[in-house]
């Protein structure tokens, strides 16, 4: 019997589940929005939420709270990297960060200073949603699966973050028969209105 257990297991033990959410709620953070399957959208969703809601209250307990539950690392590492695509270059400017002043390197060109992903998340990503009291998140389901295993994909994306009502580039099916009824609408009542003039 499973009194008292809460939350899917996923096919992994405890640990690697935990560092998996983990991982997942860091890229989510720090990206604005992660591709995964269902299931693990679906597993991380509240855990995410949960961190947001303790970095609204900003103080040191928070903090403490947040850096017991999530791995603190130095976010926007790729940005100093000269060999990045262009398209991840630009991702520094979905949360105002600037480039230069945001990350230092030692003499070798290893990263000494970066941005820390709780102060991250306690300063750019609470405040976003300091009037909302819930509901951070959102899931998307896409029209693609994993090569692997045929696994239906998902996107998880912050609420506000997100780069338009249609995810994929393409535009809905849904949008798409709106438009025709708006169209034949409009071609029937002009029509009617020609009709009326010819009378």
């Amino acid at each position: 019997m499973r009194h008292r257990v809460f939350g899917k297991q996923l096919c992994v033990k405890e640990d690697h589940r935990r560092a998996m959410l983990r991982n997942l709620a860091a890229g989510l953070f720090e990206h604005g929005q992660i591709e995964t399957t269902i299931p693990k959208a679906k597993a991380v969703q509240p855990f995410v939420e949960k961190l947001i809601t303790m970095a609204k209250r900003s103080g040191l307990t928070a903090r403490r709270e947040i850096s017991a539950r999530i791995n603190d690392r130095a976010v926007f590492a790729w940005v100093a990297d000269p060999n990045t695509k262009d398209e991840k270059k630009n991702m520094h400017q979905l949360w105002d960060l600037p480039a230069e002043d945001a990350i230092e390197k030692n003499r070798y060109g290893e990263i000494r200073k970066a941005p820390r992903l709780v102060q991250h998340l306690m300063t750019r990503v609470a405040p976003l949603y300091a009037d909302r009291a819930g509901g951070y998140t959102r899931i998307v389901k896409l029209d693609k699966r994993r090569v692997g295993d045929q696994t239906d994909l998902c996107i998880l994306q912050l609420v506000g973050k997100e780069d338009g009502a249609q995810v994929s580039g393409r535009r809905s099916n849904r949008r798409r028969t709106a438009d025709k009824r708006t169209a034949y609408a409009a071609g029937t009542r002009k029509a009617g209105a020609e009709a009326a003039k010819a009378e």
